[in-house]
């Protein structure tokens, strides 16, 4: 389908597109549940992402038109702007308000989105909606932002615009990202460093386990509260923000501060995670990816274990690759509950990794999982420069 995107968007707007873009989705390689506990995450840009092709209007129209959903919309150039239902256009209009009320002076636009992004995979569709639409405003008008501005702005939007709570590592790893490095990002600060992460021989297997993530926002609330309990008590004797501004060496000296035993699971995963993740770049830019591959099956514990967010449906597909000697390492990532685990595989081995994941996953769960696989990619950009 990509291949025919000049094409299509010839045959719906009956002119040639006059600009290109592309936006990737992301993985986060680990580093799970700690964006909001000040601590460290890695995530990286995926292969597959969303498509926009652009041509300017003379009518003074924003038409959305999308080659995944039949919903279109055209909207006039105005001052603001409301979301329209639960439509997938909501996340370029919510851009374009943005923009508006900042001060921008827009134009109408033909748009044409085209992703290949696994819809509900968790695999961040929308931020990569909002930030190749962001990017596109940005370089069509000249808007003046920096790549952390669209970032911040589509943070925003998701937030505000959207109305859903997320933080703002996705929208991130989307902009930033690049070729065979993952970022190393601190939630807080924004600080982040790109660590060099050739896979060399393996490719990244996403398995989307295909169960509706009904759980997850409920329970990623009731984790957020736990937390902060946590932190709460533990400020008793340490002076500290978050979870993450202390090791592990540090916290065993002052659990005891921590009076339910579940709150404890919770605040160990969380500090124990970030430390992982300083040994995942070093072992990443070590070139040592035995050596991450058991940091993602060390993970993948500590989330089914002490943070009790995966679920009979990621467990399995982590129970299966410990099986595959193919198999670097194997983890779940995201929210949790359903959604997506991740494993290192190598690359000619990628068929049959699938074939037998499918297999087992579908003989203990009941039904088939979807398998694909991506290599690291490149951030935001023009069509052109950016897609591998």
């Amino acid at each position: 389908m990509k291949n025919n995107l000049y094409q299509e968007f010839n045959n719906i707007f009956n002119k040639e597109a006059e600009y290109a873009y592309f936006s990737p989705g992301r993985v986060n390689l680990i580093g799970e549940h700690i964006d909001y506990n000040g601590g460290l995450v890695m995530p990286c840009a995926i292969t597959f992402g969303t498509y926009l092709l652009i041509s300017p209007n003379e009518d003074g129209v924003f038409r959305f038109r999308s080659l995944n959903f039949g919903e279109q919309q055209d909207i006039a150039v105005q001052a603001s702007y409301e979301k329209v239902g639960e439509n997938w256009f909501n996340f370029p209009i919510g851009v374009i308000d943005s923009f508006v009320k900042e001060g921008h002076e827009l134009k109408g636009l033909d748009f044409l989105f085209y992703g290949d992004i696994p819809i509900g995979s968790g695999l961040s569709s929308s931020a990569s909606i909002e930030v190749v639409t962001s990017f596109a405003l940005n370089d069509i008008f000249n808007s003046g932002y920096s790549k952390l501005d669209l970032v911040k702005l589509s943070k925003y939007v998701e937030n505000q615009f959207i109305g859903v709570n997320c933080g703002i590592m996705d929208q991130f790893a989307v902009a930033f990202g690049e070729k065979n490095k993952a970022l190393m990002l601190n939630c807080d600060t924004l600080d982040y460093e790109a660590v060099d992460s050739n896979l060399g021989k393996y490719v990244l297997a996403i398995i989307n386990t295909n169960k509706p993530r009904k759980l997850a926002e409920s329970k990623y609330n009731e984790r957020v509260e736990e937390c902060q309990t946590a932190l709460a008590e533990l400020k008793q004797e340490l002076d500290i923000n978050y979870l993450c501004d202390i090791d592990t060496d540090t916290f065993k000296k002052h659990q005891h501060l921590i009076t339910s035993p579940v709150v404890l699971k919770r605040a160990k995963h969380v500090i124990e995670e970030n430390d992982r993740v300083k040994l995942a770049a070093k072992a990443l830019a070590g070139n040592n990816l035995d050596e991450f591959g058991q940091l993602m099956y060390a993970s993948h514990d500590s989330l089914r274990d002490l943070y009790e967010v995966s679920g009979v449906e990621l467990d399995a597909v982590a129970e299966y690759s410990k099986t595959n000697p193919d198999v670097a390492g194997a983890r779940m990532t995201g929210a949790g509950f359903g959604g997506c685990a991740i494993a290192l595989v190598k690359g000619d081995a990628f068929e049959a990794f699938s074939k037998g994941v499918t297999e087992y996953y579908t003989n203990k769960i009941g039904y088939a999982p979807s398998v694909y696989s991506s290599l690291i990619g490149n951030g935001v950009g023009l069509l052109a420069e950016v897609v591998i």
